[in-house]
């Protein structure tokens, strides 16, 4: 990838608050603009459109929900042996394989170009796990993760309000207006590559901190998940249930509105997504200033249980007609971001941050994702193949009361395994006390 000098140069003599915000910012840009490769269609409502009786919409958010699915899964090797060299080349050659696959999905008349979703979504699915792959393992991870998160929040609602606005104001059918949304954005994400290729690697500081990040054969990663497994059984197991209700609020977010009465208004993802982004900025962005890996480690599971309370009770407000549906939406978008968002980034840094474990986060992130992702296809399946006559607004709304009080569980208990795990190998005489000498 072309190397941009006087940027680099600039790079390596920046102070921390600039270098961080510089990363930070590329990262944000990187990922929101992959959003418009991958989100936009949801925003259409294909109405009357159906495949076999089921829905045809649900059919396109199934197919690529499986395909990124496959990706986690094939991520999990991926990208745990990336070389950095060929990162940027990689983002670029899956964007286009996505961005192709929209371009035949509006040649190709329903309901024929379904599978075209699965080839828009396998590529996608490994874009977050190479561009995190410039932010870990380094002092303000947590600051410079928590800016890309909020893509997540912001850009999908941000894409989905420019992907309605090519329909409504320029004119494009529901099938074309995916790919003339990505057209919008590649140049922007052509421009967001080449700076984020500019970003140098973790300094001696951040490796003494953070901890050495590398590449991870296939007995390390089985070694990893053996020595970590029951909570990480638990951590997978409440991050499926994040996946999924986020996934659902994401995915099905044109229908929920339009359930609500805010069917005909293009802004109103973009209205909740907003605060949501600002105050998860805040909340993970703080967590830079907890420099005891253990103690920011344990504030990552209380961060998840007030995320999955607010969920929990804003429902149940909403249910009783005590919080308008705008609060409504917001308020659960923020309970899950809370949760899904220290998952995807903050909280796996900070678990080999505190135990000292040669390794990458990015393979972590990716065995969690692709359980998450699985079990939203199950959700899906099990909605339109078992005929339950329920709005997605109501089905959400059962899904949310369904698993917020189990997530809460899980993650208190998963809060105690690693604590009795910490002092074990923290004990008399365990070398991981120094901090000098690393368990793998």
């Amino acid at each position: 990838m072309l190397a941009i000098p006087w940027i680099q140069q600039r790079l390596q003599k920046a102070g921390s608050v600039t270098f961080s915000l510089y990363a930070a910012l590329v990262a944000f840009g990187t990922y929101s603009c992959m959003y418009a490769f991958r989100k936009p269609f949801t925003a259409a409502i294909f109405e009357g459109q159906t495949f076999l009786g089921i829905d045809y919409k649900i059919w396109l958010v199934m197919i690529q929900t499986i395909g990124y699915a496959c990706s986690k899964f094939y991520g999990i090797r991926f990208i745990a042996e990336m070389k950095g060299a060929n990162r940027a080349r990689n983002i670029i050659l899956l964007i286009l394989i996505s961005w192709i696959s929209l371009l035949l999905f509006a040649m190709i008349p329903a309901p024929y170009n379904i599978p075209l979703l699965f080839l828009n979504g396998f590529p996608l699915g490994m874009i977050w796990g190479l561009v995190f792959s410039y932010l870990e393992g380094r002092r303000a991870t947590e600051f410079m993760g928590a800016v890309l998160s909020i893509s997540f929040i912001f850009s999908s609602g941000f894409v989905k309000s420019v992907g309605k606005m090519t329909i409504i104001d320029w004119g494009v059918g529901e099938r074309w207006m995916p790919f003339i949304t990505g057209l919008v954005f590649i140049v922007p994400i052509l421009i967001f590559i080449l700076l984020l290729e500019q970003i140098p690697p973790p300094s001696a500081q951040d490796v003494a901190v953070r901890t050495k990040r590398a590449p991870m054969n296939k007995q390390e990663r089985r070694k990893f998940l053996v020595t970590f497994l029951p909570g990480l059984v638990m951590l997978i197991v409440s991050y499926v249930m994040l996946t999924v209700l986020r996934d659902m609020r994401d995915n099905f977010a044109a229908d929920i509105w339009k359930d609500l009465g805010y069917g005909s208004a293009s802004a109103i993802f973009t209205q909740t997504e907003i605060p949501i982004s600002i105050a998860i900025v805040v909340i993970m962005g703080l967590l830079v200033f907890v420099k005891n890996n253990y103690k920011a480690f344990m504030l990552n599971h209380l961060i998840v249980v007030l995320g999955f309370s607010i969920t929990l009770f804003s429902t149940l407000l909403f249910q009783a007609h005590l919080l308008h549906p705008v609060w409504w939406m917001t308020l659960t978008g923020l309970g899950l971001y809370m949760g899904y968002i220290p998952f995807n980034c903050i909280f796996f840094e900070r678990l080999i941050a505190v135990f000292k474990y040669v390794s990458n986060v990015g393979f972590i992130i990716y065995v969690a994702d692709s359980f998450g992702y699985l079990g939203s296809v199950v959700i899906m399946l099990v909605k339109n193949f078992y005929s339950l006559s329920l709005s997605w607004s109501q089905f959400f709304i059962d899904a949310v009361l369904g698993t917020s009080l189990l997530g809460i569980v899980i993650m208190i208990a998963s809060s105690l395994y690693f604590k009795k795990k910490f002092l074990t190998m923290n004990g008399k005489n365990n070398p991981v006390v120094s901090g000098d000498v690393q368990i793998a």
